[in-house]
């Protein structure tokens, strides 16, 4: 079961979940001045945690060291606040390494990602969960997604597992996560933490919300939070009109647009980022940039985004 002091040091406060860019000089090299502003103007902006150094943050592009200085400037930029999720991956030994790296920067959890490369078994998925998990005392949230896809038997392992509190869907597979979320609430007691994590969740999040899925990641914070607070006030309140126009105004033709280049959900977020006045860099390989008049539509809609707030500030 998961232990209450873990589960109680991750309580996370409702607001958008930020997962920040990571940011590069014109060499290329880790900004970190521009990094600390991006974390600091997010927590500013009403935050409800940092998850540093993940899918957003190009996780897999950073040296150990890179990601450490990212994780430990994160939580100096916090200063509390909200909590500080940094990512972990690869093999079992390296994912344990990223840990114990995380830990040493203060950070206040993980967010533990898939396997590098295997395509393994549910018994050998468990073994690398649990081998991480134990190897520091912080509480892990597990990232189901490609190569990493979990039965409902193998999430119920999981959430007996000490140390693991939650678990974060990028499937999208609502059937499935049905079933895990209730086997896991049939046979394990306490509260265990389900995320959405697809790519821009807000698109999907009014389906989420009704199986019981609260929590999720705003990628489009990062760039445009006014339009991203606005949309989590509409799910709290249960505004779903308000909820309806961003998505048909907004979210939709983003994520069409997104669609449009391999790597987007990461290298046209950071383009956003970019066209609000905070030099962020480039993307890393194998990573690219998006086409220059796909970044002008993004500037389009994030305009467009902003006439929406405005209109429906007019009619409160």
């Amino acid at each position: 079961m998961p232990s209450a002091p873990l589960a109680e040091r991750l309580s996370i406060p409702s607001g958008p979940l930020f997962f920040p860019v990571t940011a590069y000089g014109p060499d290329g090299s880790l900004d970190l001045d521009a990094y600390r502003t991006h974390v600091r103007r997010g927590v500013e902006a009403g935050a409800a945690a940092v998850f540093a150094c993940c899918g957003t943050g190009e996780f897999h592009a950073l040296t150990p060291e890179e990601f450490e200085a990212c994780v430990r400037a994160a939580v100096e930029v916090t200063e509390g606040r909200v909590p500080v999720v940094a990512g972990a991956g690869y093999g079992t030994a390296l994912a344990v390494r990223y840990a114990r790296l995380a830990e040493a920067a203060g950070a206040d959890g993980l967010l533990a990602m898939p396997p590098y490369l295997v395509v393994a078994g549910q018994e050998g998925l468990l073994r690398h969960y649990r081998e991480l998990t134990a190897a520091t005392a912080l509480p892990v949230i597990v990232y189901q997604r490609d190569n990493a896809v979990f039965t409902p038997e193998t999430a119920v392992e999981l959430a007996r597992t000490e140390g693991i509190i939650g678990l974060k869907d990028g499937v999208g597979d609502l059937d499935l996560m049905q079933r895990i979320v209730s086997a896991v609430r049939s046979e394990v007691p306490g509260d265990f933490l389900y995320f959405n994590g697809l790519p821009t969740a807000e698109q999907t999040q009014l389906a989420y919300r009704g199986i019981g899925i609260g929590l999720y990641s705003s990628a489009v914070f990062c760039f445009a939070p006014e339009i991203a607070l606005a949309f989590h006030r509409a799910l709290r309140d249960g505004d779903d009109a308000t909820a309806h126009r961003l998505l048909d105004g907004f979210y939709r033709p983003f994520v069409e647009l997104r669609a449009r280049g391999k790597g987007y959900a990461v290298s046209l977020v950071k383009a956003g980022v970019r066209l609000r006045g905070l030099d962020v860099g480039e993307v890393r390989p194998p990573l690219h940039e998006p086409a220059e008049d796909h970044v002008k539509q993004l500037a389009h809609l994030i305009e467009r985004g902003q006439a929406l707030l405005t209109e429906e500030g007019d009619r409160a």
